[in-house]
């Protein structure tokens, strides 16, 4: 139903250099043809959450302006049921504009995406969920010399990538809009089947 762009931004730790210039040299009709935005920043962290980011702004309804753009809810909720579908947990994570579907996201554009944690630091709730070390960093090398490409857990890479799969092809597939007549709920089939395959910006 629509096609897929691969996207792989450079200086997102120089102020998301590279994914602000992209979307700042779209025209008006390039933006419009952009259905949504899929962010998959960090996907193997050592000690590792299956985070999702928050596009109705339910986790932090202190601050509505964390909430993304109509449709970004929908992006959501395809990422929750596909992990529910398999079984695993997710929680939610702040839709911050902290990565590079920040700019996407203040032009308007539905957006959505996972995240694994970075310096943060796992509770004890979430150790006994998603196993790992409590009072420990998400992935204690971020930002250091240390992260390397083997400092990273195979297991968060498959579980998240396949995830990341799944969405970029129920979106790909979907014959209807995100908000369609207006409505913030999207009518895109949730599939609940890992697609094997790349990630994607899906536009």
């Amino acid at each position: 139903q629509r096609q897929v762009r691969f996207a792989f931004w450079g200086a997102e730790e120089l102020n998301l250099l590279g994914s602000q210039y992209y979307v700042d040299h779209l025209t008006e009709a390039q933006r419009a043809k952009i259905y949504a935005n899929l962010n998959f920043d960090m996907l193997g962290s050592p000690n590792y959450v299956r985070f999702v980011y928050d596009g109705d702004g339910s986790a932090t309804p202190e601050d509505p302006d964390d909430a993304g753009p109509p449709g970004s809810d929908t992006i959501e909720d395809i990422f929750t049921s596909y992990f529910k579908s398999q079984g695993l947990e997710s929680e939610p994570t702040a839709f911050d504009g902290r990565s590079d579907y920040g700019p996407f996201i203040a032009v308007g554009i539905p957006a959505g995406g996972l995240f694994s944690g970075a310096e943060g630091i796992k509770t004890p709730e979430e150790a006994a969920v998603y196993g790992g070390t409590a009072g420990e960093p998400y992935d204690a090398c971020y930002h250091q010399a240390c992260d390397t490409i083997n400092n990273l857990s195979t297991k968060a890479l498959s579980e998240l990538g396949d995830a990341a799969a799944d969405a970029t092809l129920t979106l790909a597939l979907s014959k209807t809009g995100l908000y369609p007549d207006g409505s913030r709920h999207a009518k895109a089939k949730v599939t609940g089947k890992a697609a094997k395959g790349g990630l994607a910006l899906a536009s």
